[in-house]
């Protein structure tokens, strides 16, 4: 985690309910119908104590999405350290897997779209889809051939599952599946066809 992002290990008992409970309702009815009155009410914790720990409804935003991040990092660690070569599937099983909290797809995405441009959880977005970017690729490397673009392979592996995740609302999780199945053809292939020589295709903009 960056220094930039606050720091979320050491917050009060009152603190993480009202973390909790607005986790909870930011992720099943969007962040721009929750207002703070309904979390201060069903965590029952008063308005003060949320303005004290998180300064506003903003920072809390930001701390659920830095506590989400953290939540599916430690899935992601544990799964491709179990994981059989290649590893970098495991991502995809952690994606289908049926977790309770993953019902309506990524939370990420679901935030970037009702946040403005300028919204300091955007931060906190890009650093957590970069940071399953460039797991794809350390994962990519362990079994790629050594003459691939191994960021470019990783970046079309994290679109199939990012694209297949998104729809999980819709299909469930066929899809993640469905791009799992290609992942694998495409790890185990000699590579993305038509794809441009090493160096001419970079990292996503971050």
């Amino acid at each position: 985690m960056t220094a930039d992002f606050p720091d979320l290990s050491d917050l009060t008992p009152g603190a993480q309910q009202i973390l909790d409970v607005g986790s909870e309702l930011f992720y099943e009815q969007g962040i721009h119908a929750v207002g703070v009155d309904t979390i201060a009410a069903e965590s029952g914790i008063s308005k003060p104590t949320l303005y004290k720990h998180f300064g506003s409804k903003d920072g809390l935003v930001v701390a659920y999405l830095l506590n989400r991040h953290r939540w599916w990092w430690r899935l992601l660690e544990e799964e491709v350290e179990r994981a059989e070569s290649p590893r970098a599937l495991a991502i995809f099983d952690v994606y289908a897997a049926d977790h309770g909290n993953a019902r309506r797809g990524c939370a990420f995405l679901n935030a970037a779209a009702e946040l403005p441009e300028d919204h300091p959880a955007h931060e906190v977005i890009r650093y957590h889809k970069h940071s399953i970017c460039d797991l794809l690729e350390d994962l990519v490397k362990e079994d790629a051939a050594p003459d691939i673009d191994h960021r470019l392979l990783a970046n079309h592996l994290f679109l199939l599952v990012e694209g297949a995740f998104a729809h999980r609302p819709i299909y469930g999780t066929e899809l993640v599946w469905q791009g799992r199945a290609m992942a694998s053809r495409l790890l185990s292939g000699p590579g993305i066809e038509g794809q441009p020589a090493r160096g001419q295709a970079g990292a996503p903009p971050r």
